[in-house]
């Protein structure tokens, strides 16, 4: 059983900081490929692996999260998480070639891919389910407001010193809440000790790994090409063979029985959904930015910021606010708002102007606030204890997934639909034409979310009914 003697507001800080640090390394990379290119003398396509391999890794680690969480206490999940990923940063720091570098990167992403699903699964052990949603609020902040000054501050690293002492300063931190941990840290879940199943292990890398490259292919390279529909068919039917399996288990290592749960099916969906909508924006904006209005790298970055910075701000609000109404109000206002600010990126022109795109983005980041944490917690919130670590493990990778077939869709979308309207005379700018049509289909995907979210129950079960159904 679960220790009961332990400092919340410290392990909280631990887990918080650790995931910070993880998402935070997450996006650094994107300012540090150009001068890697240049100094390892490598192709813009093989140095994006050192942004690719991340998701991949980090997709095939979050199902497995589940079963770890069963299998080890938050201590020792903790301090191994983060020192696989102080020994990534150490290797990547000191990296003499792009291949090392690539290892440090993978390494990195084994421990990074653990913290979020440990930090939701801590949270929702240690806050009762009236505290949840501001706990959780918590944990948008941090999804958030990592990636927002990610960017940025590597940008920064880069100009004034090099690449490498971005992770020279993430190494120390790292350290530091390794040592403190070894002190502080408390077990706080149940431990059923499941036995290793390697068959799972291996179906399920397999599986989400290969839909992840599959769908990565499939934006970069298109549906028809040949590693596309090999890597989906590979993921595809070891999915299925993984999902067989889980379901004949006594003991699964993913617990796909978590969707028998109405209220969990439905906020993951609509999380999804969501999910897709925010990864299609930060993908499209800079493409028309950059690409098609000649605006610089930075300055698409500070159009996305601001909006960022909002939705960071604003979760720990929301989550306290669903603490008192419950997720079905919240979501329908979120999604309404976002859905009438995704219309403005629908009648895109030469023209449009900075202060058009930052404006509609922060405002349609602030609708999403109210969606992706309290829906998420929602959902959550209707499993029993025992589920919990399944739950928040399945969430984590269908929005993993849904990112991917998300970006694979709406670039398919924007760059056929681009090539159709250069037939057509009456179309000056078929490009933009395309990336016009592709926030139509995130226009369509906000209002799928929005009928879903009114048939979110407005109440969660007390806390007592919980524990009744462990």
């Amino acid at each position: 059983m679960a220790t009961q003697t332990y400092n919340r507001n410290t392990i909280v800080a631990l887990l918080l900081a650790g995931a910070f640090i993880a998402i935070l390394n997450q996006t650094t990379m994107i300012t540090a490929i150009p001068p890697i290119m240049k100094e390892m003398r490598i192709s813009a396509n093989t140095a994006q692996w050192l942004t690719t391999v991340f998701m991949l890794v980090n997709g095939v680690m979050i199902p497995v999260t589940a079963f770890l969480i069963e299998r080890f206490s938050t201590r020792q999940l903790f301090i191994s998480a983060m020192s696989i990923f102080g020994l990534g940063t150490l290797i990547a720091g000191v990296a003499p070639n792009f291949s090392v570098l690539l290892l440090g990167r993978i390494i990195q992403s084994g421990g990074a891919g653990i913290m979020m699903p440990l930090m939701q699964t801590v949270f929702l052990f240690i806050y009762p389910i009236h505290k949840r949603g501001a706990a959780m609020g918590l944990v948008g902040l941090v999804i958030q407001f990592a990636p927002a000054i990610g960017p940025a501050l590597s940008g920064w690293l880069i100009s004034a010193y090099s690449w490498r002492v971005m992770f020279f300063v993430i190494l120390p931190l790292t350290l530091l809440l390794i040592g403190i941990a070894t002190r502080a840290m408390k077990n706080v879940t149940e431990l059923t000790r499941p036995k290793v199943d390697i068959q799972s292990i291996i179906l399920s890398s397999f599986g989400f790994g290969g839909l992840l490259y599959g769908f990565t292919c499939a934006g970069n390279f298109g549906w028809g090409n040949f590693t596309t529909i090999l890597t989906l068919t590979i993921g595809t039917v070891t999915l299925v063979l993984f999902i067989i399996r889980q379901l004949r288990l006594p003991h699964p290592m993913l617990e796909f029985r978590v969707f028998k749960y109405f209220i969990f099916t439905l906020s993951t969906i609509i999380g999804m959904l969501a999910f897709m909508g925010l990864i299609g924006i930060e993908t499209l904006l800079p493409l028309y930015m950059q690409n098609m209005r000649s605006f610089s790298a930075m300055e698409s970055g500070l159009a996305i910021l601001p909006g960022a910075l909002v939705m960071g701000l604003m979760s720990p609000i929301t989550g306290r606010i669903f603490d008192k109404i419950g997720a079905k109000w919240l979501a329908i206002t979120g999604l309404i708002i976002m859905t009438l600010t995704t219309l403005p990126f629908a009648i895109l022109t030469t023209s449009t102007s900075f202060a058009y795109l930052t404006i509609y983005y922060s405002i349609r980041m602030f609708g999403l606030s109210m969606v992706m944490m309290p829906v998420t917690t929602a959902g959550l919130n209707q499993l029993p204890k025992r589920l919990i670590a399944h739950g928040t493990a399945m969430n984590n990778t269908m929005r993993q997934v849904s990112a991917s077939i998300g970006t694979a869709i709406l670039v398919t979308v924007m760059t056929t639909t681009g090539e159709s309207a250069k037939q057509d005379p009456t179309i000056s700018n078929p490009m933009i034409h395309g990336v016009n049509v592709a926030f139509v289909v995130i226009t369509v995907l906000s209002i799928a979310g929005l009928i879903m979210a009114f048939f979110i129950k407005k109440t969660y079960p007390s806390e007592e009914q919980v524990n009744q159904r462990t």
